[in-house]
């Protein structure tokens, strides 16, 4: 189905929503379409009876044949909100999900309550993506230094425009895990890595971002398991290891915490109340 003739605005949010487009959807699809910000909605509203041009109606078109396709909103408009800022997405990151957010404020609070001589807290942010993590903690606390590792090239490269773009020093550096950590110490290291079932039905749903940062192998737990197994000569003592995980992996991440040495090991639950993210204290 097409957008025919000479289209209003308000014309062309009916045509997307009859052909199954969420209206917020749309409204931002649109928006994109036209050259308008993400927040402008309200100019919508009040240009609700301004034609299209031929250009727009084409790109308008385009945008919801996608968003019907299956593909996420923020791949197509290029942009997701995480914690109160702005992030640059692309198909080689993850996007970022309000669920992330519980172990940013876990950070948070650890950073607040650290017991160290330090004055500067050291962060490392494990598998950084569009660097939401890194982000969202040198935001709020300022006063840390701030490593954002990936093994991705082109992801670390979408993470530094993102902090570029909002102005936060981060400190980028592309490293399977730790392979190119060197020796450095830190106070907290915080990771979302990838923590699905490589058989995992729901990997479908998620067939437009990078399987590397979502699955890890047959229990969804390689990852994990390698993370907790080598964080300890990387962190000072007392320093904290933060991990989001999935809905059903709290008991065992807390039982690789312990078998590996880590103590004072605690849960934090999203908005939903399902426990997300495990931590333990070196």
């Amino acid at each position: 189905m097409r957008l025919a003739g000479n289209p209003s605005i308000a014309d062309a949010l009916q045509w997307a929503t009859a052909a199954g487009i969420d209206r917020l959807d749309g409204q931002l699809l649109l928006l994109h379409a036209v050259g308008r910000p993400n927040h402008d909605r309200s100019w919508l509203v009040t240009h609700d009876d301004q034609r299209l041009q031929a250009p727009e109606v084409g790109t308008f078109e385009a945008l919801v044949a996608r968003r019907l396709a299956g593909e996420p909103l923020a791949y197509i408009i290029g942009v997701k909100e995480f914690f109160g800022l702005s992030f640059g997405v692309s198909n080689a990151v993850l996007i970022p999900r309000p669920d992330t957010e519980t172990v940013v404020q876990w950070a948070l609070q650890t950073i607040n309550a650290l017991e160290t001589d330090a004055s500067t807290p050291h962060i490392l942010d494990l598998g950084t993506g569009s660097g939401a993590i890194a982000l969202a903690i040198k935001s709020q606390a300022p006063q840390c230094l701030v490593t954002a590792i990936d093994a991705s090239a082109t992801a670390l490269a979408q993470a530094a425009r993102n902090g570029q773009q909002l102005g936060l020093d981060v400190t980028w550096r592309q490293s399977d895990w730790f392979a190119s950590v060197d020796h450095l110490l830190f106070d907290v290291i915080v990771s979302n890595p990838p923590y699905i079932a490589a058989n995992d039905p729901h990997l479908r749903d998620l067939r437009h971002e990078p399987l590397s940062a979502l699955a890890s192998g047959a229990d969804g737990l390689d990852d994990l398991r390698h993370i907790i197994a080598h964080s300890g000569p990387y962190l000072r003592e007392g320093g904290w290891l933060l991990l989001e995980h999935g809905y059903d992996q709290a008991k065992p991440v807390a039982e690789l915490l312990k078998a590996a040495g880590f103590k004072a090991i605690g849960h934090q639950t999203d908005l939903g109340g399902v426990t997300r993210c495990t931590g333990g204290r070196w």
